[in-house]
Formats: structure tokens, C-alpha cells, sequence
């Protein structure tokens, strides 16, 4: 499968057929060059972004715990 390069402002940009898409664009990934080839694969979430993220919510989140789940 072929594809182009572009211009995206001061970078340059690859389109990337929908064959290929990512299943996810809600998330960070990282680009490696290997010589000739650019390797691009999601980050794993650190455990500085999984503290961040509890940081996130408030002190009285489910303070009354979980709803009855009905099991």
C-alpha cells in the first residue's frame, strides 16, 4: 500500500489509509525512526499518568460507595 508525505504547518505528515487507521485517536503515540522505516505504536500509560488521572476526581467521589449492581 502506497501513501503521501504533506506539509502540516512547519511538519511534515503522512496520511495513513483507512485500511490501516488506529482503532483508537483518543490516546498518545510515539514515532521511532528504524533507518528508512518510521515506527508509530501507542504509549503505555505510566504510573504518573494513572495518578494523574485518580488526581483528577473529586474528594467526594463515590464517597456513598457504588450503586447496587442487582447481582
Amino acid at each position: 500500500m502506497r501513501t503521501r508525505v504533506f506539509q502540516s504547518g512547519n511538519s511534515q505528515a503522512v496520511r495513513i489509509p483507512k485500511e490501516l487507521q488506529f482503532e483508537r485517536s483518543d490516546i498518545e503515540y510515539e514515532i521511532e525512526r528504524q533507518r528508512d522505516a518510521l515506527i508509530i505504536r501507542p504509549v503505555d500509560a505510566s504510573l504518573m499518568d494513572v495518578l494523574e488521572r485518580f488526581a483528577a476526581f473529586s474528594k467526594d467521589y463515590m464517597v456513598e460507595g457504588r450503586p447496587d449492581q442487582g447481582i
